[in-house]
Parts: C-alpha cells; structure tokens; sequence
C-alpha cells in the first residue's frame, strides 16, 4: 500500500478563519494539524498547544504553517515561519504596510518556502470562469467591484474593526481579482473614505470607502467597499464585480449563484460558493485554495498566488489610504 506524504500543519489564530482553515486541515488526506497557538481549537483536539508563534515554531513538529490573526499581525509570523523553514499559508491582506511585505517577501524567497495568501475568490467557479473568457472581451476598459458587509461584520464579527478599514478587509480580494482578470498592475489611485456610523459606535474605522484605480495600460476600476449595511439585509456580503473590454463585458453577481430560503423569521441567501459543506465534508472556492496549498507545499509548484501579486495588492491599499488621508491621487512607488 503507497503511503501519501503527509504535511503537518500548525495554526496561529484561533478566531472564525482560524477554525475555518482547520475544519479543512482536517478533513484533508495528506495534511495533519500538530500544533495550534495560544488556544486549542475543536477542529483540532489533538493537536499541542503553544503559548506563541515562535515556541511553536520551534518545536520542531510543523512543516506548514497557517496564519489567520488580525490583518495588522501577518508579517512577524510569515517571516518568523520563513527563517524556521516552514511553509506558509496567510489570510488576506497579505500584510497592512509595504515595507511589511517587503520583509516578508525577502524572507521568504531566501528560505525558499511555499508561501500563499488566501485570496480564495480566484477559485470561485464563476471567476475562475471570467479569466478563461477574458480574451472574449478583449483589452480591459473600465471594471467595478463591489463588496459590502452588513454592520455585523465590524461590530460583533471581529474585535479589531478599528485596527483595519473595510477597504483592507473587503477590497483587498476585488483588487487582487481585477488585477488578474486584468493581467495588469494599478499604477496610479485616488480614494475617498467617510466616517461616521461606526465612529458613533465607538469604532474608529471608516464606514465605507471607494478606490479610483488607474492600471499600468490605461484601464480603470472602482473598489467599493462598506460594512455598514442593516443586519437586516439577505446576506452578510453584499458582492458584484463587472469588467468591460473593447470587444464585451463580463458581469458576476454572487448573489445569483446561491439558493433563496424563506421561514418565518427571514428572507436570505445562504452562502454556498465559498464555504459550504457538502455530504458532511467541506467543500467551496476556500477549500480548494487551501487544498491548492498543500499541493504546492508538497510538490513544491509555485502557487497560483504569489507573494509579489499579494505584495502588490497591499501596495495599492496603502496608497488609496494615503490618498484618502491626503485627498490627493497616489502614485505607486
């Protein structure tokens, strides 16, 4: 009987995305959760329990890792994981500043380690379908992207809303969706935010921004972003991207791809395309990234998201919250 390498993973992060990456770990056949830091996981009984990322790094007993802390806390585990040799698996953003994915980028390219940020959208069927028809609709002209979350999100969600914007935690997928449709990179931004909902909540982030993105051969996009729509509303992610060329236009609304549910209580549309489970086992766009990764990390392919993609994307959130800051169109260095 073949025995199938096997990768041993270690989780940092025991939040909702933390507990999402293992329900997949584990339902893997080649991968096994060993390690988990700060607090045990249900996904994960097994596995042993660090105090930090570094002691369980250095235990010896991972040859992955996947990191799922707050947006603000990447870079220190990624370059950690990197000078350790152990492969890396990130949520997006990738980081929140340039210079912290220049130093993760440089660590991981002198370790040579597999390293992914989870941009999951890439693996949505209906996207995955628009990059195969992209040469349909010729050169890119003019796209717009929006998601939005309900007020849920920043509220209750997550605890650190007012260490990230809705621009970092929703946009950064749209851009790093567009600039691939686009097989382009942006070159120039200008972006406005506005404040007020969530302030009065005692959150200080912004309740929504918008990104004017200028690319590298002259097509244009918007990136809209809010997390202050009612509870109320069908889903908890409002999403919608549309991408014109010279010879057609691509529209993808994710809302018409789920099934609708009526009860007594409310209207909604459960959410199928990203997670889901299906016959008792997981399945969606987030488990085949994941599963992606642990293809790369094995074989040792490059992963279909690179670290410089991912780096890009930060760099253009950095600039449109500069922009935003300042009123003033951001160039990328």
């Amino acid at each position: 009987m073949t025995h199938l390498p096997r990768l041993r993973i270690g989780i940092v992060g025991a939040g909702l995305m933390g507990r999402g990456h293992a329900e997949v770990f584990a339902a893997h056949p080649q991968t096994e959760i060993t390690a988990v830091a700060r607090r045990p996981l249900d996904q994960a009984p097994e596995a042993t329990v660090y105090p930090g990322y570094q002691e369980l790094l250095d235990s010896g007993t991972v040859d992955a890792i996947s990191i799922t802390t707050p947006d603000h806390l990447h870079a220190d585990v990624m370059v950690a994981a990197a000078r350790a040799g152990v492969h890396i698996l990130v949520e997006k953003p990738f980081t929140t500043t340039v210079a912290d994915a220049d130093r993760s980028v440089e660590a991981i390219r002198a370790a040579g380690v597999t390293a992914m940020c989870l941009f999951n959208h890439r693996w949505v069927p209906a996207y995955a379908q628009a990059k195969d028809q992209m040469r349909l609709v010729g050169e890119p002209v003019v796209g717009y992207a929006r998601k939005d979350d309900t007020i849920y999100v920043p509220t209750e969600m997550i605890g650190w809303a007012d260490r990230t914007t809705c621009a970092w935690f929703l946009s950064s997928h749209d851009i790093d969706l567009l600039t691939w449709l686009y097989d382009d990179e942006v070159a120039e931004v200008f972006a406005t935010a506005r404040y007020g909902k969530l302030r009065g909540r005692g959150i200080d982030t912004p309740d929504a921004m918008q990104i004017q993105a200028r690319f590298g051969r002259g097509a244009v996009a918007t990136f809209e972003s809010a997390w202050i729509y009612p509870n109320t509303f069908p889903t908890m992610v409002d999403s919608y991207v549309t991408v014109t060329g010279e010879k057609g236009v691509i529209q993808l609304d994710r809302q018409k791809e789920n099934i609708q549910l009526a009860t007594e209580d409310s209207y909604t549309y459960p959410r199928n395309m990203l997670q889901r489970v299906v016959h008792g086992k997981p399945a969606g766009a987030y488990r085949d990234a994941i599963h992606h990764f642990v293809d790369c990390a094995l074989t040792g392919e490059q992963p279909l998201v690179t670290v410089e993609s991912s780096r890009h994307v930060t760099a253009v959130l950095e600039a449109a919250h500069e922009s935003a800051r300042t009123g003033q169109p951001v160039k990328l260095r």
